[in-house]
């Protein structure tokens, strides 16, 4: 039977994919209401996306740490409530005429509080959840939500900013995130509480799940490649919308529209990784997948006005194609190597030095589009991100075959 017959999986996935509809919404939301309400500069959009992302280098490693003493389910539960509450506050301040960047800014900081600890909580809960045997299609099934969402909403996002407004799309991201904590509270599965260190120490424990990583043959290689990808992609997609608006002078129905088409190749992605990885070994496929990245976000940067315009549905295609294939084999990889009370220090390690560099990659996608302007900005940042993928294939992933370490945490001082 397939992983949905598992009843409390289902309603994680059904959180999940609730929760992912409505941050895709407010993902293309919020660069569209400060463009085309609030008349922001590139540089001024670049710093929405920093905002959302710098809490991953303040409390990336931290998070890690505490949800391993933690049950990770109540920590899923009320950070959706409070993004909620945050994020209705976008929509109510505009209907009164008062919303201004500055509470924009101040909205997405502690909502990107919040999204790091949400999503440590969650890589952690699902091996506490299902079987080490049942995480790949697991994850893949996370990662469909993913492709759906990003599909679903980057399509309705863009029609429903034309048709209602930026303001009241981000106003539905807060209703998306009330309905997914119904279904997290739904679950009834106990979650076992953690095992607590005999003498709690923070700094120890961020430290070992830093080491485990960074002198791990496999995954030193896979978080090396995945930070200078992400550094790039978050400079690429800090100004692609303000590019698409100014440069392409397209809508934003339609900008919604041709990353629906484009983001396809995501949902295809998450019903196929497994196949491919059977078929190819999961080193092959996470080679092959990563590069995809670098040259998807290379093949965007072809974008201009008229024809060309299918440069950038041709790239979010491979783009997201690429992307989910890359993350449900990193993913997968990490939790089966990882033993099980390291798995939140090792989640956040590799989410902080990852997603660490996105608000540095918005930060500078911004200087690059006001020094050397938005089209060749885009084209440093595709190089970059395909460059990066040479960690990868110095490492032992560029062989046929695998061999997996063995399962162990590393030993605490006496």
């Amino acid at each position: 039977m397939g992983i949905l017959s598992h009843p409390d999986f289902r309603r994680l996935w059904a959180a999940d994919l609730l929760s992912q509809l409505g941050s895709r919404l407010t993902m293309g939301a919020i660069p569209l209401l400060a463009v085309l309400t609030l008349n922001a500069s590139t540089f001024q959009v670049s710093l929405l996306r920093t905002c959302e992302t710098a809490a991953w280098l303040a409390l990336g490693l931290f998070a890690g740490a505490w949800a391993d003493r933690i049950r990770c389910r109540p920590v899923l539960v009320y950070t959706d409530l409070f993004r909620a509450l945050l994020l209705a506050s976008i929509p109510i301040a505009w209907w009164f005429d008062v919303l201004t960047l500055a509470q924009v800014y101040a909205v997405l900081i502690p909502v990107g509080v919040l999204t790091v600890l949400y999503d440590v909580a969650h890589n952690s809960y699902l091996p506490r959840l299902l079987d080490r045997d049942r995480l790949l299609p697991g994850n893949a099934k996370l990662a469909a939500n993913h492709s759906i969402a990003a599909v679903v909403g980057a399509g309705a996002g863009g029609v429903l900013v034309q048709w209602i407004g930026a303001a009241v799309t981000i106003g539905i991201d807060a209703l998306s995130f009330l309905w997914s904590a119904f279904w997290l509270r739904s679950i009834r599965a106990p979650e076992p509480a953690p095992p607590k260190p005999e003498r709690p120490n923070l700094r120890r424990e961020i430290g070992e799940g830093m080491r485990y990583v960074f002198t791990h043959p496999v995954l030193r290689p896979v978080a090396l490649t995945t930070t200078t990808t992400m550094l790039f992609q978050a400079a690429s997609n800090a100004i692609i919308i303000v590019y698409l608006v100014r440069g392409v002078h397209l809508q934003p129905a339609t900008i919604g529209l041709l990353s629906m088409i484009g983001l396809l190749g995501a949902i295809v992605a998450s019903g196929v990784t497994e196949k491919l990885s059977q078929r190819y070994g999961d080193p092959r496929t996470l080679l092959l997948s990563s590069t995809g990245v670098g040259v998807a976000f290379l093949v965007q940067a072809l974008t201009a006005p008229g024809w060309m315009v299918s440069w950038y549905v041709i790239g979010t295609l491979l783009a997201g194609f690429a992307i989910i294939v890359s993350y449900i084999l990193q993913v997968s990889l990490r939790q089966r190597l990882c033993p099980p009370e390291l798995q939140g220090r090792v989640s956040a390690t590799m989410s902080f030095v990852s997603w660490g560099a996105a608000p540095i990659g918005s930060l500078l996608g911004g200087a690059l589009g006001t020094l050397f302007g938005l089209h060749a900005t885009l084209w440093i940042a595709g190089a970059g991100a395909l460059a990066g993928n040479a960690f990868l294939y110095l490492s032992p992933l560029r062989h046929k075959a695998l061999p997996l370490p063995s399962v162990t945490a590393p030993r605490r001082p006496a």
